[in-house]
């Protein structure tokens, strides 16, 4: 899955950097992501979200070039997983 690639980087640049905020985190993100239960799916999608708060922002402590593609990946999961609940 797309997302839990990308959190997968995510979390290697916050354990290179030492940002030990932004590894706990993340650590439980790739895997849930990855083989989370679908109806678990949403909790995860929307935990993984909240990272980029207005205040409080993982844009903040990591790249853009990693943070971004994160955002966009769990912005389409949870798209497809509200399309999955309407029926389509």
């Amino acid at each position: 899955m797309v997302a839990a690639r990308a959190a997968d980087r995510l979390l290697d640049a916050a354990r290179q950097a030492g940002i030990t905020r932004w590894v706990t985190y993340l650590e439980p993100l790739p895997d849930l992501l990855r083989d989370g239960e679908l109806g678990e799916l949403r909790r995860v999608a929307l935990r993984a979200r909240s990272a980029y708060g207005p205040k409080d922002s993982i844009r903040d402590a990591l790249p853009r070039d990693l943070t971004e593609p994160f955002l966009d990946a769990v912005d389409k999961l949870l798209k497809e997983l509200a399309r999955r609940d309407v029926g389509g």
